[in-house]
C-alpha cells in the first residue's frame, strides 16, 4: 500500500499496532466487526518507542487508538470508542452485555496471562521468532521481563495445565451448538477470548493443545472471518505526530464527587504490568474513564484517555 499524500482527517481512526500483537489482533477484529475504515501505524515491538511516547506520554502497551489529538489507551476503552462511533453491530448485545464484559475481562487478564507464558516456552518462542534477526528473541524476552517485573505469573507446565482447563471451559460453552460463546450474536467476549488463542496458533508444536477442541477451533474460524475492516491508509510515527499537532483534542469534563479537581496535576499508571506512569493535567474523569491533557514538544496538546478499571489515578 502506498504512503498517503496527506494526513488523515482529525476524526479518522488511526490504530498504532504491530502484526503479531495479540491485543492488536483484538482491536483489528473490533474494527472488522464494526466495518470501520482505519489508518495503520506500525509501532516497535520493544522499547525505545520515541514516537509512541510523544503521543501517549509513556504508555507503552500495544495497541492504542488515535483520533486526531485524542489518544485512547487499552483495548477495553478502544472498544467503547468504536461502539460509540458505530453502535451496530454491537460489541455488547443487550441480552448479554454484562456477561460479555465480564468474560472479556477474564480473557484479557487470566486467559491472556496463562496463554502467553505457555506460548513463550522454548518450542513456542522458536516458532514465533522463526526468520527474525538472531538477537530479536533475546531482546523481546528482556523487554517483556521488564514490563512484567514483580507481577505474579504462572509458568511452563503450570501454564499448560491451567490452559487445558480453560480450553475445556470454553469448549463446554459451545457444546450446545451455539455459533458464538454467549449465543447467537458476536460480542466483545468472542474477540477477547480469541486473541490469546490466536497467539497460541503461531507456536508450532505447542499449538497442538488446541487440537482436541473441534468446536472451539471451528468457532475460531468464525471469529477470524470477521476480518479487520478497511485499511484506509498507512502512516509512520512522524505522520501520526503531525496529525496530532494539527488537530484539537475533544472537550472533556471532571465529574463532581470523584475525589479530584479539574486542572489538577495527576498520574495514571496500569497496576498490573508495564507500570509506566503517564503524567498530565486532569481534564476528564468519571467512573468509566480518565483523561489527561499533555503538551508535547513534537505532538502539541494531546488528550490521553484511559479506562478506570485496572488503572491507578494519583495526584502528582
Amino acid at each position: 500500500m502506498s504512503e498517503p499524500t496527506s494526513l488523515p482527517g482529525q476524526d479518522d481512526l488511526v490504530l498504532h499496532h504491530y502484526s503479531s500483537s495479540p491485543f492488536a489482533e483484538k482491536a483489528r477484529l473490533m474494527l472488522g466487526l464494526k466495518g470501520l475504515a482505519w489508518h495503520s501505524v506500525t509501532v516497535p515491538m520493544v522499547m525505545p518507542k520515541p514516537d509512541v511516547t510523544a503521543l501517549t506520554g509513556g504508555y507503552r502497551r500495544t495497541p492504542f487508538l488515535q483520533v486526531g489529538a485524542d489518544i485512547y489507551c487499552d483495548t477495553a476503552l478502544i472498544a467503547e470508542v468504536l461502539e460509540a462511533r458505530r453502535p451496530t453491530p454491537s460489541l455488547y448485545p443487550a441480552a448479554m452485555a454484562g456477561q460479555a464484559r465480564a468474560l472479556a475481562q477474564w480473557a484479557d487478564t487470566d486467559l491472556f496471562w496463562t496463554a502467553l507464558p505457555y506460548a513463550m516456552q522454548p518450542a513456542g518462542a522458536t516458532a514465533l521468532f522463526a526468520g527474525a534477526p538472531p538477537d530479536m528473541l533475546k531482546i523481546f524476552v528482556a523487554d517483556r521481563k521488564a514490563m512484567s517485573e514483580g507481577m505474579p505469573q504462572v509458568r511452563g507446565l503450570d501454564a499448560g495445565a491451567a490452559l487445558m482447563q480453560y480450553l475445556d471451559w470454553l469448549s463446554a460453552m459451545l457444546a450446545d451448538g451455539r455459533p458464538w460463546l454467549l449465543g447467537d450474536e458476536t460480542s466483545i467476549a468472542d474477540l477477547s477470548v480469541y486473541h490469546p488463542l490466536w497467539f497460541i496458533t503461531k507456536t508450532g508444536p505447542l499449538a497442538e493443545i488446541l487440537q482436541p477442541h473441534e468446536a472451539l477451533r471451528a468457532w475460531m474460524g468464525r471469529v477470524a472471518a470477521v476480518g479487520h475492516g478497511e485499511r484506509a491508509g498507512k502512516l509512520d510515527g512522524a505522520g501520526a505526530i503531525a496529525l496530532a499537532r494539527a488537530s484539537t483534542p475533544r472537550s472533556a469534563s471532571v465529574a463532581a464527587g470523584m475525589g479530584f479537581d479539574a486542572g489538577q496535576p495527576v498520574t495514571v499508571t496500569p497496576y498490573d504490568y508495564a507500570r509506566d506512569a503517564v503524567a498530565g493535567t486532569l481534564v476528564g474523569l468519571d467512573h468509566r474513564t480518565v483523561t489527561l491533557a499533555r503538551d508535547d514538544e513534537r505532538a502539541g496538546r494531546v488528550h490521553v484517555h484511559f479506562p478506570r478499571i485496572r488503572y491507578t489515578l494519583k495526584a502528582a
